[in-house]
């Protein structure tokens, strides 16, 4: 028996809002809107989660996020410099 692995397939970021966007304001139920672009429920209720929850600060949005790891890579650095020039004293 042959496993195959799962292709998913990745939607981008104006695909989400403008689906979330036909249920919250277009009226169409998440069903409706979900037959009508190719994808399953669960995916649009977690995709309006998602939104709600980068629009009130419960979660870093991408650029959020991305910054945060720059300004922590470079905190480590720093981090790493300044133990060098304690230990060499």
């Amino acid at each position: 028996m042959t496993s195959s692995k799962r292709k998913h397939k990745t939607y981008t970021q104006q695909f989400k809002e403008e689906t979330v966007a036909l249920v919250t304001d277009q009226g169409y139920s998440v069903i409706e809107a979900a037959e009508a672009v190719g994808v399953r429920p669960n995916q649009i209720y977690n995709w309006k989660q998602r939104i709600v929850d980068e629009a009130t600060g419960a979660r870093l949005t991408g650029e959020d996020r991305e910054e945060l790891l720059r300004l922590g890579s470079k905190g480590a650095t720093q981090r790493k410099n300044h133990v060098k020039s304690i230990v060499q004293c």
